[in-house]
């Protein structure tokens, strides 16, 4: 089933990125704004094609045996995606969105239709992990990781709340949901969340909120109780076009990589923008990926894409 109830928001990433990009697409280009860029991309790195043709993509994961699984939120099904571009649907789900394995090695997927955090089974079922909070119905959840705990933390918003569906719980929140089914609140403080992170450490967690255009930062306790939120970076885009903060990933010295205006923003871990990785298509989310995980594979509106990189990626699930 196709959405067509996107909120203000997605309906500017995606009503009008898409146009932008079927139009002129942009040139891959690496824009540094200091010499710290380059420790972590090579001066030569190259973007290639992995597969194209996908009405949105999002919520890429990287599997050991050697392909990706891909969110397409326009034809309402995850695929699992091979690096010569062939293309294998795993489940017809409407509107997948985030994806993350958990410790098991289980794909979870936030499912926007279903208001849930889902598990993908082998045979291409699902099996809800959770579709409330207080007896609420969740409103869209949208991205997902595993913490160092190893428990799933993921993001609320209403972006994708279903055509004349109910919001029923009065915020847009960011939940920790443990392996017996039990969900707790950590925040309400942001207006859209979106992509999320931690640290490598820990300490740290780090929230997207793409209509305030930032990323926030908060203390994170070892059992994901958040303190003293602060906001890290913003990512003002210039233009309505150039898209906004979305999916984000760590690599394993605490250098961020989020999706924003042109492409993918690189920011060390003190919240200073290195540069920035100018994508051809706007891109929603990213992972690592390759045998050493130093490879990123960002999924950016109808393709999905892969550059290498000097720098190694931070791999929760397998972290712990």
């Amino acid at each position: 089933m196709k959405i067509s109830s996107k909120l203000l928001l997605h309906t500017i990433i995606l009503a009008s990125l898409l146009p932008a990009s079927a139009q002129d697409k942009r040139a891959f280009e690496l824009q540094p704004l200091s010499p710290k860029f380059w420790d972590l991309v090579d001066h030569n790195a190259k973007l290639d094609t992995v597969a194209t043709g996908f009405g949105f993509t999002e919520g890429p994961m990287w599997d050991s045996a050697g392909f990706l699984y891909v969110s397409d939120e326009t034809l309402n099904k995850i695929f699992r995606v091979h690096l010569d571009g062939k293309k294998e649907e795993v489940i017809a789900l409407g509107d997948p969105d985030g994806n993350t394995f958990n410790r098991q090695h289980r794909l979870i997927d936030c499912a926007s239709v279903l208001r849930a955090i889902i598990e993908v089974t082998p045979d291409g079922k699902y099996k809800i992990l959770a579709d409330h909070y207080e007896g609420k119905k969740f409103n869209s959840p949208n991205d997902v990781i595993v913490g160092p705990d190893g428990a799933l933390y993921f993001t609320d918003p209403t972006l994708d709340l279903v055509a004349g569906e109910k919001q029923e719980i009065p915020f847009q929140g960011v939940y920790r949901l443990d392996d017996k089914g039990n969900v707790r609140l950590l925040t309400k403080d942001l207006t859209q969340p979106n992509g999320l992170a931690f640290s490598p450490d820990g300490k740290h967690f780090y929230i997207d909120d793409s209509k305030e255009k930032n990323i926030r930062v908060y203390d994170a306790g070892a059992d994901g109780t958040l303190s003293n939120g602060r906001i890290f970076g913003d990512e003002q885009p210039t233009d309505k076009h150039e898209g906004v903060p979305d999916g984000m990933r760590v690599d394993k010295n605490g250098n961020l990589f989020v999706t924003g205006p042109k492409g993918i923003w690189v920011w060390d871990a003190n919240g200073n923008h290195l540069g920035t990785i100018v994508m051809p298509e706007q891109p929603a989310n990213l992972t690592w990926g390759d045998a050493d995980y130093h490879t990123l594979y960002i999924t950016a509106t109808t393709s999905v894409y892969r550059l290498q990189l000097k720098t190694q990626g931070f791999v929760p699930y397998l972290n712990h």
